[in-house]
Parts: C-alpha cells; structure tokens; sequence
C-alpha cells in the first residue's frame, strides 16, 4: 500500500468532529504522509485534514421547518462533495455518523467503486432499523464503537468490526477531579453542577430554556452551588442572552469549550441527549437526561422508537441508571429536583461511578489503531 494516502472524510457536528479528530490521530500514525479533505472541524484541521466546508454546514436539529429550509444547500453540498470526489478518487472514504448526509454519498461512491467506511453505526438498534438495508448498499464496512453491534450486521451480510470507542482512551479511567477544578477556579469543597444543553443551534433553543430555569430554581434552593455551562465556538454570544433571561443571578460560570474539565470537576451534570452523555460517564459523573425538540419532531421520534431508553448510558447498561426527562416531562422543577436526589444521595451516586468505570473498561480499546487496522484491510480489499 502507497505511504502517500489519499482519504475523503465527512463529520456533521461537533462530536463527529471530535471522533473524526481521534481517528485521524491513528491513520497519520500509521500513514505519516497522510493527506485528507472533506467535511470537518477543528479536532480533524489539528491533524492536517483540510475542510473544503465546516461542519457546522450540516448541523441540524430534530425533523423541523430548519432542516425543509436547509435541505437544499445541505443537498447542493452533497452533490458537489461528490463531484470532486468522484473526479479525485480517494483511496477510501470514511463518513464519520452523520447518517442521513453520509450514507447517501457512500452509496454513489460506493458505486463508482470507491471503497466506503462508515464510522459509528447508525442506531439500527435503537430506531429507523429498516435503514440497514441502505446501509448495505452504501458501506464496505462499519466501525462499530458498541460491543453488540457487529453482531447485527454480520446478519445482514454487511461487514463490521468493533473498534470500542475512542472516547474511552481519550479519557482517564481515573477522573482529574482536583486538576479540573483547579483549572476553573473552583475551590474543592464546592459542590458543582456541569449544565450541558447541547452543541447545536437547535439543539440550545430548544434544551437551554429549561436548564437554566432550572439553574435558577436549585440557586435559590441551594446558594452554596456553583455552575459552569461549556459552550462550544461560536455558541457564546447565543448563550449569554439566554443567561442573563433565564438565571441572571445564579453563580454560573460560561466556558468556552472545556467540557471535559466542567464533566471531570462537577459533581453531577445536568445535560442534553447525545454522544455528550457518553463523556459524562467515561467521567464517573451522575446525570440527568434530558431533550427537548419540537412537537412533530417529537411525535415522529416516538413513533420510530424502539428502546426503553433514550440516553448512551442507559442504553449501553441496559437500564434506568440515570433519570431521563424528555419533552413535556423535561420542566425546570423535575430537572432541579432530579439534581437535587445526586447531591442528596451519595451511596446512590457512588454505585454510579462503579456502573461507568466497568462501562469504561469494556468500551477502551484503544480505537485509534483498531479502526485503522480495520480500514487498512478495507484499502487492501481483504
């Protein structure tokens, strides 16, 4: 196989950006000539890959009036991609989650007879499971990051491997509590509360409102709180009017970014549904679940559903562990109370924190260099 190789990526979104980051750590490791381009962000520009769009192109929320105004410029972006990739032919292309932008350019790809990765399996298990058959006819292979997915698409005919998650190597099995705080300025008797409401536009509109209502009733509940509330680039200024409405009063604490120091350094997080709840229990942290999206968004939702759950956590451990507020059930009172039982409960917080280390253990292994065993094996047509 030629030192010099060429790959084609897409991410959709800040957790994607920050998987396809992970992954592209481990093909310059084995490929030090790598050249790569697509779709991405800033964890993938750190290893050389060169964005012909951003991200945040693709970034929509729920199954609403923003993505029927979206949708041809996010199509337009598919066509063109797939225009210069046909015409540059990369070795392989690797579509990093994004499903519903991804597996529509594998499949021409595919056809053209480029050799197509799919990173993170679409949640078949979860909901939308007729999806596998496009699926089949859109990759030569799945990256799968749970344990019980090859499984499903090995029935299928469809190639899989799993790679764990890059998540679970990336962060310490030992959570930098003390180092966290010391970062933020937090004294280590504080009793902390990480408000995570999401990474996307959408998602903030829809999510913020409630937390940090909810911000405001535990400050007045409980003035000895302190609450920090990451915000990933470019969200600060959308943010900071929804504070000063919603709990102008409260001792919060607006970051840029640094969500893994606010999830190591709190003592229970209240956060948005998505790859965020993962990171909270690689940290050990007791949760709170929650989501919010628009009605039809919502009535569609539950029709396609087909777990219990709707949080990784949950879903991975098979189980309620951590309380899950979704739409109507998501009011600024049960979300400050759910908090409320964390910091109340220490036994029940610490049989949580034994729950995600052996979580932890089972998803580290060491994703980097399996996914690129595993893509390698796609190139070399094995």
């Amino acid at each position: 196989m030629s030192e010099q190789l060429n790959v084609a990526m897409v991410a959709g979104e800040t957790s994607g950006d920050l998987l396809a980051g992970l992954l592209l750590g481990g093909l310059k490791a084995r490929w030090p000539d790598l050249h790569s381009h697509g779709i991405g962000g800033p964890k993938m520009a750190a290893h050389g890959f060169e964005a012909w769009w951003p991200y945040e192109k693709l970034a929509v929320h729920g199954f609403n009036m923003e993505v029927l105004r979206r949708f041809r410029e996010i199509w337009g972006i598919r066509r063109e991609l797939g225009d210069r990739l046909l015409a540059q032919r990369p070795d392989v292309f690797v579509g990093v989650d994004a499903p519903d932008f991804n597996l529509g350019l594998e499949s021409r790809l595919k056809e053209a007879g480029i050799k197509t990765v799919h990173f993170v399996s679409p949640s078949i298990w979860a909901w939308r499971g007729g999806r596998i058959n496009k699926i089949h006819r859109s990759a030569d292979h799945i990256l799968c990051l749970f344990p019980f997915e090859p499984e499903l698409y090995h029935a299928k005919g469809i190639a899989a491997t799993y790679v764990g998650h890059p998540l679970a190597d990336a962060i310490p099995m030992d959570v930098p509590r003390a180092a966290a705080r010391q970062r933020l300025g937090l004294t280590e008797a504080a009793q902390v509360v990480a408000v995570l409401p999401g990474s996307r536009r959408g998602e903030i509109q829809h999510i913020a409102p409630a937390f940090l209502q909810a911000v405001a009733l535990l400050a007045r509940q409980r003035p000895e709180l302190k609450f920090v509330l990451p915000v990933v680039p470019g969200l600060r200024q959308m943010i900071e009017p929804m504070v000063a409405q919603w709990a102008p009063d409260a001792p919060l604490m607006v970051l840029d970014g640094q969500s893994h120091d606010a999830l190591a350094a709190c003592d229970v997080t209240l956060i948005a549904s998505g790859t965020a709840t993962l990171e909270a229990a690689l940290f050990k942290r007791p949760m709170v679940i929650s989501y919010k999206i628009s009605g039809l968004s919502w009535q569609i939702m539950k029709r396609m559903g087909y777990l219990p759950w709707v949080g990784l956590p949950n879903i991975l451990l098979r189980d309620f562990v951590v309380p899950e507020r979704l739409q109507h059930d998501a009011t600024p009172e049960q979300l400050a109370t759910d908090v409320l039982a964390w910091l109340d409960q220490p036994a029940r917080a610490q049989a949580v924190v034994q729950r995600f280390t052996e979580l932890h253990h089972v998803l580290r292994c060491n994703t980097a260099q399996a996914a690129t065993d595993a893509i390698a094996q796609v190139i070399e047509g094995r």
